[in-house]
């Protein structure tokens, strides 16, 4: 079997602030990254040669978590941003390990087609279609590739993938030299240019691709993933964190180390509220895939109080040995300062200032003076407990035992990893019986700014979730739970969002939340 090349050490400028935090290698796409559509479409024996560059202790970090029984061999690029960081460049740093015939599998390409398992000629994978302006091309007679173009050529016959089989690797090695050596600084040098002048010379067949999945550029990478959507993860996007699926186990990436390690210390107070770790790196951590049905499908009026009662007996118990001052402390500046800064962020994003608002057609005064009717000492009264911090049906799993596991857990509650408020994860859950990750990700949610300034609010809900909270809410009344607390928490939920998420979303979320804050101040407990 060959060995099979993959580059990871470019920086990925073409997608923009999404690899800001990552390798562009490990972006999500449906379940997993692409570079593990890349290296599960190769057989078990195979031997990859990855390029490490930007990011690249996330990628081997990511490889030797997920695939422990793989074989790599890591090439360190110094060079991949500024002047002379080419795809040539990265080429010619992996030459003294692939001195035999070798494939080249860019890193930003997904295909379904069978690759040839066995090396003995030269090959170009093409895929028929338009955008030759955007890719490299060639032209073919027969299957026998006559001519490689760079981008812009229009009469091409296929469109390069990044996809190649090299047989005659001396050749390719000697002319990738020789074109580095005139143009060392040339940004733009990569494989094409070796492909030119290689064609002439040796033969290569065209290998059709009937699928191509390019995740190379802003605009492709969401075609892609529309296409590859799961079902197994149903969650909003973020930038410097992600969750992938792989080989039956579940890995979580944090930009963060330190919010990864406080998560990893955590699970030790969540006892078995949580799967048991199996494997842990400086931003990923992994566990074994949990059998079950996510709640957020399944919950309806005859489980959800299954769900409250559980979480009370083995989530929800009193915490010990805690500072109740300082407890009173970090609530508030959980709750209320935090809630400053992030709506402060929110102003700045979208140039906004605070004022009053017709919402919905009712008068709504500004951020600052609904904060300043928040009873303080009440929002922080509750006594220390055990908590999860981000308590929503998509984190939670119901086991074919009737019991539930919880997944996607908060690093802690203020600082504080061992005690929180479970007032936190009530209001969670409420917040998600109304905004859920499925329909936001349909687009289920309406925000209008009429030309008079007025704004209008709205979301779609599911009716087992209507009937779920107006099940939950009869069951926190009775239990004298303080639910004017929890409506307040559940628009500053809201209110905190806001920032953090894509336009029209933040937009929504804002006055959602401050139109919900509105009416949680004027809720009587009695």
């Amino acid at each position: 079997m060959y060995k099979v090349l993959i580059t990871t050490s470019g920086i990925g400028s073409r997608l923009g602030e999404i690899t800001k935090y990552t390798n562009k290698s490990l972006v999500r796409i449906g379940n997993k990254p692409v570079l593990s559509y890349i290296i599960d479409h190769y057989p078990e024996s195979t031997i990859f040669v990855v390029t490490l560059g930007y990011f690249g202790d996330q990628v081997r970090d990511y490889l030797q978590l997920a695939y422990p029984n793989r074989s790599f061999e890591y090439v360190e690029v110094d060079k991949y941003s500024g002047v002379g960081s080419s795809l040539l460049y990265s080429l010619l740093c992996t030459k003294k390990f692939l001195n035999e015939p070798f494939v080249f599998h860019a890193c930003d390409t997904i295909t379904f087609d069978v690759i040839p398992h066995q090396l003995t000629s030269n090959w170009i994978a093409g895929y028929k279609g338009t955008g030759s302006s955007n890719y490299a091309s060639f032209s073919t007679l027969g299957k026998t590739v006559t001519e490689v173009h760079s981008k812009g050529y229009i009469n091409c016959d296929y469109l390069h993938v990044g996809l190649l089989g090299i047989y005659d690797h001396k050749n390719f090695w000697e002319i990738a030299e020789n074109i580095y050596n005139e143009k060392s600084e040339d940004n733009t040098i990569g494989d094409v240019d070796i492909l030119k002048g290689m064609v002439y010379n040796h033969s290569f067949a065209a290998l059709e691709l009937k699928t191509w999945h390019d995740m190379g550029n802003i605009d492709s990478l969401e075609n892609t993933r529309n296409i590859m959507r799961s079902d197994d993860f149903h969650v909003l996007d973020k930038l410097a964190e992600s969750i992938f699926k792989v080989d039956g186990s579940v890995i979580k990436f944090f930009y963060d180390k330190k919010i990864l390690s406080d998560r990893v210390a955590r699970v030790k107070f969540l006892n078995d509220c949580v799967p048991d770790l199996t494997g842990v790196k400086e931003n990923f951590y992994k566990y074994s895939y949990v059998r079950g049905d996510l709640f957020a499908k399944v919950a309806n009026r005859s489980n959800f109080l299954k769900l409250i009662e559980w979480a009370k007996e083995k989530l929800w118990r009193p915490a010990e040995n805690v500072d109740l001052i300082k407890f009173k402390k970090v609530c508030q500046d959980f709750y209320i300062n935090k809630t400053i800064k992030r709506v402060n962020e929110f102003f700045e994003k979208k140039t906004l200032y605070d004022k009053d608002d017709i919402i919905n057609g009712e008068v709504v005064p500004k951020f600052s003076e609904l904060l300043q009717k928040i009873d303080i000492d009440e929002l922080c009264s509750d006594l220390p407990s055990g908590f999860h911090g981000d308590f929503i049906l998509d984190n939670i799993l119901l086991e074919s035992n009737g019991l539930f596991k919880l997944i996607d857990w908060r690093q802690d509650f203020g600082g504080d990893l061992s005690a929180g408020d479970k007032y936190y994860d009530l209001a969670k859950l409420s917040h998600n019986l109304v905004v859920n990750h499925e329909l936001v990700d349909h687009n289920q949610f309406q925000i209008e700014i009429l030309p008079d300034g007025s704004v209008f609010v709205n979301i779609h809900r599911l009716q087992t979730l209507v009937e779920c909270e107006n099940i939950y809410f009869d069951y926190l009344k009775k239990n004298n739970y303080n639910m004017k607390k929890i409506l307040i928490l559940r628009s500053i939920i809201w209110l905190n969002m806001s920032p953090l998420h894509h336009h029209p979303f933040d937009l929504f979320l804002f006055y959602f939340g401050k139109y919900q804050l509105a009416n949680a101040l004027n809720y009587k407990n009695e």
